[in-house]
């Protein structure tokens, strides 16, 4: 069963330009290391925006606990956390097939 996530996340008034260069270079990250990573994409709100969503899906459970611990989430999700307004909004989703 594929696993979806959901990362709401608010960011600071004037952090875009750094908070985008910053989450570009995870999503590549993401792309050329992790096998198990489906989809990770983020975007921004057409109504806020200061708001962003990123998109995840990963083959499984397995494959999700290792994302979150790769040194490049690590890397990245340090760098970026000077940008947050708040502590991001995740939600977990099970596929229905």
């Amino acid at each position: 069963m594929t696993i979806g996530v959901t990362a709401k996340i608010q960011i600071l008034a004037g952090k875009n330009d750094e908070f985008e260069a910053i989450f570009k270079q995870l999503v590549s990250a993401v792309h050329a290391n992790e096998k198990g990573c489906l989809l990770y994409a983020f975007y921004q709100s057409r109504e806020d925006a200061q708001t962003y969503i990123v998109l995840e899906q990963y083959t499984d459970d397995s494959a999700f606990h290792a994302h979150t611990k790769t040194e490049h989430y690590k890397h990245f999700g340090q760098a970026v956390s000077s940008c947050f307004a708040a502590a991001p909004k995740i939600e977990l989703m099970d596929s229905i097939e």
